[in-house]
């Protein structure tokens, strides 16, 4: 077991090739992290993994992706042939469809946009922690990291006069919601072990999904996950978080 041998840390990212992804690939394996880095493109997440590599990180490629049962397994049985187990699952990957403001709406919002959103951003999350959860158990203290947004928070979203008013993208919103559910019924069925569940708020940040509108860098964006990555053992579990701060769900 290559990284059981010096005790390195062992963390899989998924939508690791470009974005929050690879940026909190970088900043992990910076800290001493051995990293798989899950993508679905064979050829995209090799060239960022190699990037990684010629600045003499400690980096992995692997072809994930979440919504393929068959990959998710495959990736299950490396993990565990190679390590034994694993130590910090981020669950990066996520998807939004549709025209954010208008054929995402409540009003206009199909079926179909709702059903691949919520295959990506929920099910999928869950299917690929179920699989890795006996790897998670046998690490000395895992951390699981869903990566959620302040639009799943039901008390951002019902302040009518607030910032985030106009934003209401409901397949989005809405399965970000799914999510923090997902790590508040996790975290207290896991509360009796050693792993720590929270939902990380990485900010609006410059990604394709962000834009350049955003006024967050990448490098700020992936530095929620990596924190609560890299919990002690007195920190927090079952929490929304960005940057440090508690959020409201």
């Amino acid at each position: 077991m290559t990284t059981t041998e010096n005790n390195k840390l062992v963390a899989l990212v998924t939508g690791a090739n470009r974005g929050i992804g690879l940026e909190t690939s970088r900043q992990l394996a910076a800290k001493g992290v051995t990293v798989i880095m899950g993508g679905r493109n064979e050829a995209s997440i090799n060239q960022a993994a190699e990037g990684l590599r010629q600045e003499g990180l400690s980096v992995l490629p692997v072809v994930l992706d979440v919504t393929d049962d068959g990959q998710i397994e495959a990736v299950r049985r490396k993990l565990e042939g190679d390590f034994g187990r694993l130590d910090i699952l981020i669950n990066n990957a996520g998807l939004i469809t549709g025209e954010i403001f208008f054929e995402n709406s409540s009003a206009k919002v199909s079926r179909e946009a709702l059903r691949q959103t919520y295959e990506v951003n929920v099910i999928s999350q869950v299917a690929l922690t179920q699989a890795l959860l006996p790897l998670l158990k046998a690490a000395p203290a895992a951390r699981i990291v869903n990566l959620s947004s302040i639009l799943g928070s039901l008390a951002i979203n019902r302040d009518f006069e607030g910032q985030m008013a106009t934003v209401k993208p409901l397949a989005y919103n809405s399965s970000k919601a799914a999510l923090n559910m997902f790590t508040v019924h996790l975290a207290q069925e896991l509360s009796q072990t050693s792993i720590k569940v929270n939902a990380a708020h990485p900010g609006w940040v410059k990604t394709d999904m962000g834009t350049d509108a955003a006024p967050m860098e990448i490098v700020d964006g992936a530095r929620t996950s990596v924190e609560l990555a890299l919990l002690g053992e007195d920190g927090p579990t079952g929490q929304f978080i960005h940057l440090g701060d508690q959020l409201p769900w």
